[in-house]
Order: structure tokens, then C-alpha cells, then sequence
């Protein structure tokens, strides 16, 4: 269980201040910057304050600074409304964040309630987007395409081979999992289990043997990297040899660590890597010089402060009603090359890939 707690914003200014600027404009970046999946929120903090950093130094927004208030959801619901309304107190211009889906859907309510922008850099489930709030928008795909994706490579790799999906009950897991297999059982392919997992538990050998018994050869997981790593781990150490696959909640160091050499082969779906692309390169550069792999989310993350800094700045002005409408009607050049936004709030441009992990490291499948 989650601890809940309170006061959870930590401010902190970011960049350049000098100048004539006037009052700062201030922007939160909410996610898990403690507990179980706080490597995902060093991913988004460190994309945030480079993007606020290079932003200032760039003479900011409309003539004014930003300064960052950081918000620690843990990715626990309740934390993340707690979070939501502090960001809220702070009279922040823009929501970057959360991480996961189930503190984004709910935090957003109070950001639709209290008219605040919501730009998510990693919140997958289609939910997020489907309930006609015009205040919400996302830089990353969604579930039922990254699903679609996993289930082709399944039945491409894996046709007619005994499959397990399990799921760890979370609107982010649950959902991946569910859209994987929808695809797989509309190409007439039924898996052989699909079951539930609950997350932070550390043993996982019952399940294990229910799988090994059952022939599993290949696990699909709709969870996170803690489970996958211990799942996989385990089965090795029974016998079971089946390969794991998961979505982007496995596109994290963490998971190679947790897993060891047991990973070897682990699969995952996540957008196209934007260290590869060119127009990162440059920015790639300045955060390897620093001694950080801007893996996962980082550029994401960096993505989506850009996206609402250049909207803004078309709107001249950091209005959510003002700068919704410019976000919705443009296109912006970002470090994940030129994304734009449909009525939804969705990027136009997902790009889901299968990664495999090899040596401690991932890259996409030859």
C-alpha cells in the first residue's frame, strides 16, 4: 500500500533569471518522483528542466521565465488529486505529466474542473482522451494502438505457440493487456490464460508453475518493469524458458537490473526511440555530456514542454482557453520531430516499435 500524503510539491526554479523578464510563468511536471517507479520520474524531471533551462536561456515564454514546480505522485490515484490540487494552488499555466494512466485520468478531472492544460508525455489509455476534455493532450501513443502492434508481432513470431497475458489491474496494464488481446482473438487466435497479477508483490513462483504447467511459451505482461523483472526472473529459475513481452513500461535500466541476464530476449512495444532521430541528436549530446542516457520518457518529456511552449508563444499568451486552441490548430518541431494534435488532444504521429532486450541494453528487433 501506498502511503498517502500531502505537501507533495516541491518548487524549484529553473534556468536563467536574469534580465528585464517580468513575473515568472510557472508550469508543474507531475509524476512518480519517489516509490516504485521513480526511475520513470527522473525520466520526466530530467526532460523538464532541460526543456525549461534551454526555454530561458532562450529568453523564455512571451517575454517571461518559467520556474517548475515538481509534483511526487508516486503513481498512486488518490496522491495524484492530491498532487492536481496543489499544482492548482500554485496557479501553474500547464500540467506536464503524470506518468501514469491511472494518476492522469483521474488528475485530470481537476485540471478539466479548475481549467488548467493537461499535456501528458507518457499516459497511454485511451481514456485519458475519450471523455471530451478539451483541456487534455498526450505526446505519446495510445494502448489500443500499442496493442495492435504486440498482437501482429505475436501472431507473426508466435503463431500457433501457447500464450500467457496477464495483467496487474491497472487502467494502464489492464488496458494494454486487454487491447493485445483483442487483437490476437480478432485474428482468431485465443490465448491459452489471461490473468491478473497484483503489482509489488515479490513472489511469483505460484504463477510460475501455473504457466510452466500449462506450456506457456511466450508471457505477455500489461504491467510494469518491477513485475516483469521478477516475473521473468522467476521463471527461469523454474524452467520455465518462455520469452516475456510487454509495453513501455519496460523501456527503463531498472527492468535489466531487477531481471539480470534472465531478460535476455524480454520484448516490449514503445514509440519510435528518439535518441535515433537526428533532430535530437544535438540535445542527446548535452545530456550524455552530463552523464544521463535520456531514455524512455526524458525526450517525451522535453517534447512536451516544447509543444506548449511554441503554443503559447503563436497564442502570446499562456491562457489554457488560448493556448489549447493554438495547440490544436498547429504543428510544433520538437526533439520527436514535427507533432501535431487531433480533436482528441492525441498525437497524430504514434510510431509503436518492437524492442528487445539484449546485454543490459534494448534496441528495436532486426
Amino acid at each position: 500500500m501506498l502511503k498517502f500524503t500531502t505537501g507533495l510539491a516541491v518548487v524549484a526554479a529553473v534556468g536563467l533569471f536574469a534580465g528585464t523578464a517580468s513575473a515568472q510563468i510557472k508550469v508543474a511536471l507531475n509524476g512518480p518522483i519517489t516509490g516504485q517507479l521513480a526511475s520513470f520520474g527522473e525520466q520526466m524531471k530530467r526532460g523538464a528542466e532541460m526543456a525549461i533551462a534551454d526555454i530561458n536561456a532562450a529568453g523564455g515564454v512571451n517575454g517571461q521565465k518559467l520556474q517548475l514546480v515538481i509534483g511526487d505522485d508516486q503513481c498512486d490515484p488518490k496522491q495524484a488529486v492530491a498532487v492536481a490540487n496543489r499544482a492548482v494552488q500554485e496557479k501553474v499555466a500547464v500540467v506536464i505529466g503524470h506518468f501514469c494512466s491511472g494518476s492522469s485520468i483521474p488528475a485530470s478531472d481537476v485540471y478539466k474542473e479548475e481549467n488548467i492544460l493537461q499535456i501528458t508525455p507518457a499516459s497511454t489509455n485511451p481514456r485519458y482522451s475519450e471523455r471530451g476534455y478539451k483541456n487534455v493532450f498526450r505526446v505519446c501513443g495510445r494502448d489500443d494502438q500499442q496493442g495492435v502492434v504486440a498482437g501482429d508481432y505475436i501472431m507473426d513470431k508466435y503463431k500457433g505457440k501457447k500464450v500467457a497475458i496477464l495483467h496487474d489491474k491497472t487502467p494502464y496494464g489492464q488496458g494494454l493487456a486487454e487491447e493485445t488481446k483483442k487483437r490476437l482473438n480478432a485474428k482468431g487466435v485465443k490465448e491459452t490464460m489471461f490473468e491478473a497479477i497484483t503489482a509489488g508483490e515479490k513472489d511469483y513462483s505460484a504463477l510460475v508453475s501455473k504457466m510452466k504447467q500449462a506450456g506457456i511459451e511466450l508471457i505477455y505482461l500489461g504491467g510494469y518493469h518491477p513485475e516483469g523483472g521478477l516475473i521473468v526472473r522467476q521463471a527461469k529459475e523454474q524452467g520455465l524458458n518462455a520469452p516475456l513481452m510487454g509495453g513501455d513500461a519496460l523501456v527503463d535500466k531498472q527492468f535489466w537490473a531487477i531481471s539480470g541476464p534472465a531478460g535476455e530476449g524480454s520484448l516490449m512495444t514503445f514509440d519510435a526511440d528518439p535518441r535515433k532521430n537526428p533532430v535530437a541528436k544535438p540535445l542527446v549530446d548535452k545530456f550524455k555530456a552530463q552523464g544521463y542516457d535520456p531514455e524512455g520518457y526524458t525526450l517525451y518529456t522535453y517534447a512536451a514542454m516544447q509543444a506548449w511552449s511554441q503554443a503559447a508563444t503563436t497564442a502570446k499568451s499562456v491562457k489554457t482557453a488560448d493556448v489549447e486552441k493554438a495547440l490544436r490548430a498547429g504543428k510544433f518541431k520538437t526533439v520527436l520531430n514535427e507533432i501535431s494534435f487531433d480533436a482528441k488532444g492525441d498525437t497524430t504521429t504514434p510510431a509503436y516499435k518492437v524492442y528487445v532486450w539484449k546485454n543490459g541494453s534494448y534496441d528495436y528487433v532486426n
